[in-house]
């Protein structure tokens, strides 16, 4: 595994010294020293500090996440440097300033190092006509099918072509024809004909995945892009490869052709999938998810995710969404008896009956403000934000509650993936939801029901019958409060069923592993009556404490901050 693919904190790097250059014609400024993909401090290049003076050069191969390759011979510029004496020393214009000399050959920008008095030119005609001829010989056997290419709208070739292009092509030959649809791997699909050779997907697999899957094969004209022989491209990190392909030639099969991407709101949210947060944009359209991308962050994620993450949003899109909010038919609380017993889940099943939120919200509250102190337990979810984490705190302190949540572990890796595959671990311990030790609360919940000292049970987004606290217990309850996205054995048995939401369908914070804390914003709308889960424990808290001060979730948060 490369060093580079960590995501430990790096000490910040030294203050580098600055020199002046000149980049068309504009004085800058920058570092002589600035850190590369891996974050050691390297001689500052030509297009780093054409992005520091806000010029763009068009450039392939070139990422500033990955090692510089210098192939594709598109970020070519033209330049000068001060010219020396025989003395060794600058000569000088008549007005004192420094004697610039042209070079007669170009450079790759992404690649060459700046020096001092340096003048970098990228827009002469020169540069213009070496553009040109670096794109005509792309497209020489590049087949001529944006209309239908997944990548369109997303395509570096295209936008160059338009932007630093010929108007029309002189080729007339034949061109190379390469595989098509080739199934690299089980959620990567090449069309080599599309491939320009920048090598970006190797690099990352090698470089930042520490997995040496792809290369080049064949000379000339007919390189070819493929897997190691006998072995599908197959690690946690695929997808990032699609990403950074400025080509159509690499395609996600879950997104391909599903939905073109002109098409698709983009909302700044978080990955859920485990407790290092990664930023990621949500691409949705009339209210259905389409995909998650990375959405770059330094500090947590750069420019990665993984794919797991990636491909675990379809959940929330179920048919089988808890849309409606139930009430347990009077007389089923605990007239399940063993003669009536089913095959597959011993038990016969509860009829609910459709209420609305304000009926529901103000039986609880009537029941919970009667509730004898230590009688309620609360069982909260470490995937819910800090905002509902800190009203349910609320809730358990005032009904002198016995709360907990339930522990995720799984394997890591040294790159994103976290062993805790909670998303705010964090924040179900800071806000006191949590014991300190995840899930050591859950026992006495258990034993607390089995001696009738606990009556009332409130669950948030668990299913609790497979930690510890059965079937056989939930059915000693006087109440059960349930609020979940999906069913299952727990929401089955609920006096009370209030549907919730996923984050992608709600605002909030959650608190990474890191302790960083990271908002998202709402993509889509949830299903029928399901709501906020904040929104109606604002409610909840308010009948049963009397706290209120917030109409937003804004204000919800400041005053969650000034606590």
């Amino acid at each position: 595994m490369s060093t580079a693919a960590t995501t430990e904190t790096k000490p910040a790097p030294a203050a580098s010294e600055k020199i002046m250059v000149k980049v068309d014609g504009r004085e800058i400024e920058v570092p002589r020293l600035m850190a590369d993909w891996s974050g050691k401090l390297t001689p500052t290049t030509m297009i780093q500090a054409c992005e520091l003076a806000k010029v763009d050069v068009p450039h392939y191969c070139y990422h500033p996440k990955l090692p510089v390759a210098g192939n594709c011979r598109m970020c070519l510029v033209e330049f000068g440097t001060p010219a020396l004496g025989p003395d060794r020393k600058p000569i000088l214009n008549p007005d004192g300033t420094a004697k610039v000399v042209k070079s007669p050959r170009p450079a790759i920008a992404c690649a060459t190092s700046i020096s001092p008095g340096m003048e970098i030119y990228t827009n002469t005609p020169g540069v213009k006509q070496m553009r040109e001829g670096v794109l005509e010989f792309l497209l020489i056997n590049h087949p001529l099918d944006c209309p239908v290419c997944d990548q369109a709208g997303e395509c570096k070739l295209q936008e160059y072509s338009v932007d630093y292009g010929q108007s029309a092509s002189r080729f007339v030959e034949a061109k190379v024809h390469k595989p098509k649809v080739v199934d690299l791997g089980p959620r990567i699909m090449l069309d080599d004909e599309r491939c320009i050779l920048c090598t970006r997907c190797i690099r990352f697999t090698k470089d930042i995945v520490g997995d040496d899957a792809l290369g080049i094969v064949n000379r000339g004209s007919f390189n070819t892009l493929t897997a190691y022989p006998g072995k599908a491209f197959d690690n946690n990190y695929t997808l990032n490869t699609v990403d950074i392909c400025p080509v159509g030639a690499l395609t996600s099969k879950d997104f391909r052709f599903q939905m073109r991407v002109w098409f698709l709101k983009e909302t700044r949210s978080v990955c859920t999938s485990c407790a290092t947060g990664c930023n990621i944009i949500i691409g949705s359209r009339e209210e259905k998810i389409y995909r998650y991308t990375p959405r770059e962050n330094d500090a947590v994620n750069g420019p990665w995710m993984c794919d797991y993450g990636r491909l675990n949003y379809k959940w929330i899109g179920r048919a089988d969404r808890l849309k409606d909010v139930l009430v347990r038919n009077v007389g089923q609380a605990s007239s399940l008896s063993h003669s009536q017993e089913k095959s597959e889940t011993g038990r016969m099943p509860v009829v609910h009956s459709k209420v609305t939120w304000t009926a529901a919200l103000s039986e609880i509250a009537d029941k919970l403000k009667n509730a004898p102190a230590g009688s309620v337990a609360i069982v909260a979810s470490a995937r819910q934000t800090n905002e509902e984490l800190w009203l349910i705190s609320k809730l358990k302190a005032k009904l002198g509650a016995i709360s907990d949540s339930i522990s995720r572990t799984g394997a890591g890796d040294k790159l994103l993936v976290s062993t805790d595959k909670n998303p705010n671990t964090n924040g179900a311990q800071l806000t006191g939801v949590a014991a300190n030790s995840m899930g050591t609360n859950l026992p006495k919940i258990a034993d607390g029901i089995r001696t009738g000292k606990i009556r009332t049970l409130i669950v948030f987004g668990e299913d609790v019958t497979g930690h510890g606290i059965g079937v056989d217990l939930l059915g000693k309850l006087e109440t059960l409060i349930v609020s979940d996205i999906l069913p299952n054995a727990t929401t089955e048995l609920a006096h009370y069923l209030l549907p919730g939401c996923a984050h992608a369908e709600k605002r909030g914070t959650f608190t990474n592993t890191k302790g960083r804390i990271q908002k998202f914003m709402k993509a889509v709308e949830p299903p029928g009556d399901a709501r906020p889960e904040w929104e109606f424990l604002h409610d909840l808290v308010y009948n049963v404490t009397g706290q209120d001060g917030f109409l937003t979730i804004e204000g919800l948060f400041n005053e969650m901050a000034q606590d």
